[in-house]
């Protein structure tokens, strides 16, 4: 898939590839709207400390991936902080599919606050 292309289909989230050598390349895959986008899901659990910042969102990526990408789970780095959310990655690949699903989840509000009941504030 076009890079165009899959940016439209995860927006907010943004996909960015990265070619530092022909045979080395990665990519990253960020949002910058923590506190705004789908933050009622957050706002659910503010009693418990959640905010919807980056690190809330890094959490429930973590949680996702263990529990419905595992084969890939090796494959991500999590590098989130508390203004922005972001995945990086040397198999693009496999940050492509982990983007395309994750955003799925975030479509299904009531999926991603079942999954988000799961996390426990650090």
């Amino acid at each position: 898939m076009p890079y165009e292309e899959l940016n439209e289909e995860i927006a907010p989230f943004y996909f960015m590839l990265f070619d530092d050598k022909p045979d080395d390349s990665w990519a990253s895959l960020v949002m910058h709207q923590v506190g705004e986008y789908r933050q009622s899901v957050f706002d659910r659990r503010a009693n418990k400390g959640f905010e919807g910042n980056g690190y809330d969102w890094n959490s429930l990526a973590l949680v996702f991936v263990k529990e419905k990408m595992p084969d890939i789970e090796d494959k991500l780095n999590f590098d989130s902080e508390s203004s922005m959310f972001c995945v990086r990655s040397s198999d693009v690949k496999a940050l492509e599919k982990f983007a395309l699903k994750f955003k799925a989840l975030c479509d299904n509000v009531e999926s991603m606050t079942d999954l988000f009941n799961k996390i426990e504030l650090d």
